[in-house]
């Protein structure tokens, strides 16, 4: 591409549609470069130059309306980065689990769809059959409910990718490790513990290239798709191949907990005992 097109066509490429960036593009270029604007003069004759800039840009078309989202410098314990696809392309996307304390269950929000509501209870439920073996007090998962939510709620999210992305940010809430900011992933995931491939990783790779993420947890039946992804952006990452889930979370939490695991919820009883010696005074005047 040619430097004299560079700073507005990044500009545009910054926002929906257009969100692939020039890895993404660059393909579908003539060899040429782009064909020269015009000046119409009032006389309606086409001639000289006209260089758009990226400062035109906003001129011509206003602020921008959207702003994709970027590598978090640090998320806390229960956040995890995913990818998933669209039909603009790929996305970055955070996962965000909570505890509730004596709750119980499993709240999804965020408009999930089906598949996706599937996937987080898949993760908890492989979590709480594995608990003592990933380092989990399985009566945390049994005393707390736990909330899952998925940022942008007005954008409904479904599809069973973020199935390694539920587990990593439940592990992480459980366990008190966070995941590691520079790390995003992708993957279904079984009640056994196997990681299974997804589609669009050449799009949700680089729309995690884009955000500023350099290591990629892939299935490793996916390897064969990065092949798809510009060498001058493959040759930045990190890419490693999960077989299992307890692959992915070896490479995407903390070594060591940076927070307090969740703990087994203590109920103060003062309140039921007050209760207790009301209905005694009044059984006693009775």
């Amino acid at each position: 591409m040619k430097a004299g097109v560079r700073p507005a066509f990044f500009c545009l490429l910054s926002s929906p549609p257009y969100k692939g960036g020039e890895a993404a593009v660059t393909p579908l270029l003539p060899e040429e470069g782009w064909p020269k604007a015009g000046v119409v003069g009032a006389d309606g004759v086409v001639g000289g130059k006209f260089i758009i800039t990226a400062a035109d840009v906003k001129g011509y078309l206003g602020s921008p309306r959207f702003y994709p989202e970027e590598a978090r410098k640090e998320l806390p314990a229960g956040v995890a980065t995913g990818m998933a696809w669209t039909e603009m392309g790929g996305e970055v996307l955070f996962i965000e689990a909570t505890a509730l304390p004596g709750g119980n269950g499993l709240t999804l929000t965020g408009q999930l769809g089906e598949v996706m509501k599937e996937s987080a209870q898949a993760a908890r439920s492989y979590l709480w059959s594995h608990a003592s073996e990933l380092g989990i007090d399985a009566e945390a998962i049994k005393q707390n409910g736990v909330h899952v939510h998925v940022p942008a709620g007005a954008i409904p999210k479904d599809g069973p990718s973020a199935g390694v992305t539920m587990a990593s940010a439940l592990a992480s809430l459980y366990t008190g490790r966070k995941v590691r900011s520079d790390t995003a992933m992708t993957g279904e995931i079984t009640l056994s513990g196997l990681v299974f491939p997804v589609g669009g990783v050449k799009e949700k790779v680089l729309a995690a290239h884009r955000a500023g993420i350099r290591r990629i947890i892939l299935p490793a039946q996916n390897e064969p798709d990065t092949e798809e992804i510009p060498e001058d952006v493959r040759k930045e990452l990190e890419i490693i191949p999960a077989t299992r889930v307890s692959d992915v979370l070896n490479a995407a939490l903390e070594r060591e907990a940076s927070e307090p695991p969740i703990l087994i919820p203590q109920f103060d009883n003062s309140s039921q005992r007050a209760e207790n010696l009301s209905m005694k005074e009044i059984n006693g005047k009775e």
